[in-house]
This record gives C-alpha cells, structure tokens and sequence, in this order.
C-alpha cells in the first residue's frame, strides 16, 4: 500500500479571530468541552514531548486531570523517564490531537511539582488497583518479564492488605505553566486555521499563522 495516497479533506469548520476567546484557556476550555460531548475517546489524553541529557526529543501519551488559570497537571513517578528529563530541561510541549474534530491544541510552557497536598488529593481519588499500581510499578526500570510485576503488585496488595494506601514519596504530579497556545483547525485544500497565542510582558498577544 501506497501510504502517499492515504488522504483527507478536512470540511468540517474554520476558525476565524472573531471566533477566538479573549483567553487562551477559555478558549481551550471551550475546545476541551465541543470534544468531551462529542464522545471522543480519551479526551484529556495528550502527548509531552521532552528532551534527554543527550538533546534527543522523547514523546509519549499521558493524561490531563487537572486544569485551571495556573496550568495543566498530569500525574506520573517522579523516578520516570520523562521526570528525570523534566529535572535537567523544565520546558515541555503538550498536544492533544482531536483528530475526529480536525482540531489540535499545541500547548508549550515551563513545569513544576505540585504540592504534595494537592497530589494526595487526587491520589486518593484514584481506584485503589490504580494506587496500588503506583507502588508497584518502577516505571521506566527494566524488569525480566510481566510475572515480575504481577508478582510484585501482590506483595504491595499483601502489604496493605485493606489499610488506607498512603501516597508514594517517588509519585505526584506537575504543572505545566502555559507560555504558548496554539489551535489548530482543519481547512479544505491544506488552507489551515490556526491562532497562536503567546504570553508576551503578562499579556496574551494573538497571531494568525499560515498553514
């Protein structure tokens, strides 16, 4: 197969400035909203790109779950891949790709830890397998085989046996601090829409950029 050919016209909206919130969040906000009551599928799933020591780009997929005028948090082990990258080289990219909507959302910006606090809360929120896991899981570390962390899961399952899971010292979450939005829509004939906007001396400045 001739993957050259594979092709799609993008038909079904535009963006124009006047479309624009005066906020680069309300209008994330909005775009957040549209795909979530469409049904798409993971709606807060999103791709962080960052950078190793030796400068080569890493992305990978994981999950907003929290967002407000301070940033976008996700969750993650603080012995990580990614969270020993974010330790040596704090800027970060964020994409989520609503692809069935012909829209994508490029989000850049610094990070930082959260509080504990505010890691515990939602620690706790989560399903307790899922608390469970982040004991049991190293991730990033090599391990022989599944059995290795099957095993593993049942002796921290053992551990606590019913007791209240506590939140792990190695696991929290991060704030990317937005410097930089983009909305991307989808136009017919590669005649794309797209706004950036772009913090400038605390004021978002917004520019029409070609496709």
């Amino acid at each position: 197969m001739d993957i050259g050919e594979i092709r799609k016209e993008y038909t079904q909206s535009g963006l124009n400035r006047s479309d624009l919130k005066v906020t680069p969040l309300a209008q994330f906000e909005l775009w957040f909203e549209q795909a979530r009551k469409a049904g798409l599928d993971e709606v807060n799933a999103m791709s962080i790109a960052t950078v190793r020591a030796d400068g080569m780009p890493q992305v990978r997929t994981v999950l907003l779950k929290q967002y407000d005028d301070r940033g976008f948090v996700f969750f993650t082990n603080y012995n990580s891949s990614k969270a020993q990258e974010l330790a040596t080289n704090s800027k970060t990219s964020i994409l989520f790709p609503w692809l069935s909507l012909e829209r994508q959302v490029r989000i850049s910006g610094e990070v930082e830890k959260i509080s504990n606090t505010e890691s515990f809360q939602y620690f706790t929120s989560r399903p307790r397998g899922s608390q469970l896991g982040a004991w049991a899981s190293e991730q990033s570390q090599i391990i022989t085989n599944r059995n290795v962390l099957k095993a593993t899961m049942q002796q921290i399952e053992d551990k606590f046996n019913d007791s209240v899971i506590p939140l792990p010292d190695n696991w929290g979450g991060y704030r990317i601090i937005p410097e930089l939005y983009e909305f991307w829509q989808g136009r017919s004939n590669r005649l794309h829409d797209r706004f950036r906007y772009k913090l400038q001396s605390k004021k978002w400045q917004v520019d029409r950029l070609a496709p």
